[in-house]
């Protein structure tokens, strides 16, 4: 089965809680290859201030994929310093060598050590793992692949061991990021925290263990305005010249000179300013329209072998989640990490601002993801 024909063929779900439920995945074909990213010692990155840059890096993964392929809808999750995805046998030259050209880039843009890996599921199923994948619909427009199985994470842990690394590539053309971009400013609060969610199912637990455990913690979340989605209704605020500016110069620039780059983008965010100002639309452009695509489009909420969620909530809603998760780590059917900051920041994927399809990553604005899969891993260090 071509990669075009499998992942169509699942059909997109409008019910997240429902992707808790017996048959909601459905495994990657033997012969298909997993990919993976992420960044090394991200965590001094963020302690020095630089998540933003982090993000947009785990997100390029994503963004270099979807130029590279042309088209071909392929599964992909972002995780805050870094991004999986899984690709037919026809396209493993390519998703290996995009893989070494993005190692290359980071390196010496940015001077970023960005590991990656890229392995059969086979392999990955003689573990006695597997990688199933669901096609979730965040709008009518936009669709975010999940995943479970175990097998990405044990990829993941893999790679961080220095297995099925993909090397650099030497003296490569940059990858081509384009639609990736920064601009908007972070999200302040408005509920009281921001709360960075990574839950992951013990490899004792059963499916029904953790659906419970899942179905508990979205209950607690369905409380909330929208379900806690961090991004206000009437989408994130943009200010000029936006503080992304040097980022997305960096990022887009390719072979050409970076303070060029900079000088286009800067008349590009000038008119894309002056457009998200106006009440109405600017040619064929609406701004409004946009906004409201970015904030159904956003992907606050996955699943990727367990639970991870970015929430806008109050305190209370925090300490409910947590007595939760106690719960289920003390049965031995959970492992999980919270991480809570002032703000989320969005990372955009947007190949035409005149389609809908344009996606939207929600993370932390201090850690995020990353920060909380850090807790979860020390609490199994103390606890072993």
């Amino acid at each position: 089965m071509t990669q075009d024909s499998f992942y169509q063929s699942l059909s997109p779900s409008r019910d997240f809680a429902g992707l808790t439920r017996a048959g909601a995945f459905t495994p990657l074909p033997r012969d298909w290859m997993v990919g993976c990213c992420d960044i090394v010692n991200s965590t001094d990155l963020i302690a020095s201030g630089r998540y933003k840059t982090v993000n947009t890096i785990g997100a390029s993964v994503i963004a270099a994929m979807i130029n590279a392929l042309q088209g071909v809808p392929f599964p992909y999750v972002f995780g805050g310093d870094g991004a999986s995805f899984a690709v037919g046998p026809e396209h493993a030259d390519i998703a290996r060598d995009t893989l070494a050209r993005l190692r290359s880039w980071a390196s010496a843009e940015f001077d970023i050590d960005l590991r990656a890996a890229l392995l059969p599921v086979s392999w990955i199923r003689a573990e006695g793992l597997d990688v199933a994948v669901a096609r979730y619909a965040v709008s009518e427009a936009a669709d975010y692949a999940m995943f479970a199985g175990g097998g990405l994470n044990w990829a993941e842990r893999q790679m961080k061991l220095g297995g099925f690394e993909v090397p650099p590539a030497p003296l490569p053309d940059p990858p081509d990021l384009t639609g990736l971009s920064c601009r908007w400013n972070t999200i302040p609060a408005r509920n009281g925290l921001i709360l960075s969610v990574v839950v992951q199912p013990e490899p004792t637990a059963s499916a029904k263990d953790f659906a419970k455990i899942a179905v508990d913690i979205l209950a607690v979340a369905d409380k909330l305005q929208r379900n806690g989605h961090p991004v206000p209704e009437g989408g994130p605020s943009f200010s000029f010249p936006p503080p992304g500016l040097t980022l997305e110069a960096k990022i887009s620039r390719g072979k050409t000179a970076l303070i060029l780059r900079k000088a286009q983008l800067f008349i590009q965010t000038t008119l894309a300013a002056y457009a998200l100002s106006r009440k109405r639309p600017l040619g064929s452009f609406d701004a409004q329209h946009y906004r409201r695509m970015l904030v159904a489009n956003a992907d606050f909420r996955k699943f990727d072998d367990g639970l991870k969620l970015t929430l806008d909530c109050p305190p209370q809603v925090r300490d409910d989640i947590t007595r939760i998760l106690e719960k289920a780590a003390t049965a031995g059917h959970a492992r999980y990490g919270l991480h809570e900051q002032d703000e989320a920041l969005v990372t955009c994927i947007v190949p035409s601002v005149m389609r809908d399809d344009h996606v939207h990553f929600i993370d932390g604005a201090s850690g995020g993801y990353t920060q909380a899969a850090l807790r979860m891993a020390a609490s199994d260090r103390a606890t072993a």
